[in-house]
């Protein structure tokens, strides 16, 4: 007994030694087994981190193209209504503020602005000179108008009638567009929405809405190109859509 105490104590004894070697067998398989299984740990997560991140970068660029799209309309809206504004008040405006501006005063803001000052045009080859003042000018023009405003009530008589025959024909389709939103034959549309666009019979193709104002809609299709369909379009049934 003392001797199997003695192997036992220094750890030499089988009784000992085998137990421990199973043991030991055992721990290194479940040290395999927990290192691949942190491997494909570690493998899924970092998956599910790139997809995380690809579907971030896909949103944001999406979310940029609509932006985009928006701000250039509003731009495109704003230098439209400039433009118009300009050319129906500048010459008028131009004209009265050189009337109502006293003599001297004109003079004397003249000689402030070197670059106020009218330039001779620089003209090639043969060209009328008019020897109308202003108020000459002014006085043709208010007799054209009133010329053009006494013919115009007899071209409304004659497309009276014409104008009569369109409006009597109601829309195939409902649709129009409120506070931003498209009503299309009972459904609303928003700007982001995916949609299907059919043009008459053709074969129907996805598209994104990009922005939606009083008259027209702006889409985005697959291939990221830009189309644009006014209301009218989809009151005649030149094109219909549909949710995707």
């Amino acid at each position: 007994m003392k001797a199997k105490l003695e192997d036992v104590m220094s750890g030499k004894a089988t009784e000992y030694l085998d137990p421990l070697a199973v043991l030991q067998n055992h721990m290194e398989i479940q040290i395999e087994v927990a290192g691949i299984y942190r491997g494909l740990c570690l493998e899924v997560i970092k998956h599910r981190h790139g997809c995380e991140l690809q579907g971030a970068q896909q949103h944001l660029e999406s979310e940029k193209l609509l932006l985009f799209d928006s701000l250039e309309e509003r731009l495109l809206e704003r230098i439209q209504r400039l433009e118009d504004d300009r050319h129906s008040v500048g010459l008028t405006s131009e004209w009265w503020d050189g009337k109502l501006r006293p003599k001297h005063i004109s003079k004397e803001w003249d000689s402030l602005w070197p670059s106020k000052r009218k330039k001779p045009p620089l003209v090639s080859g043969p060209y009328i000179v008019y020897m109308l003042h202003d108020i000459d000018i002014m006085e043709d023009w208010t007799a054209i108008k009133k010329a053009k405003a006494a013919v115009s009530p007899s071209k409304r008589k004659l497309e009276g009638p014409l104008k009569a025959e369109k409006l009597s024909s109601p829309p195939l389709f409902a649709a129009h567009c409120e506070e931003g939103h498209l009503h299309y034959e009972g459904e609303m549309y928003v700007k982001g929405e995916s949609i299907f666009l059919q043009p008459g019979d053709e074969t129907p193709v996805q598209a994104v809405i990009t922005a939606i104002s009083t008259g027209e809609v702006w889409l985005r299709r697959e291939d990221a190109s830009k189309t644009k369909i006014y209301v009218s379009q989809l009151q005649k049934g030149k094109y219909s859509i549909h949710k995707a």
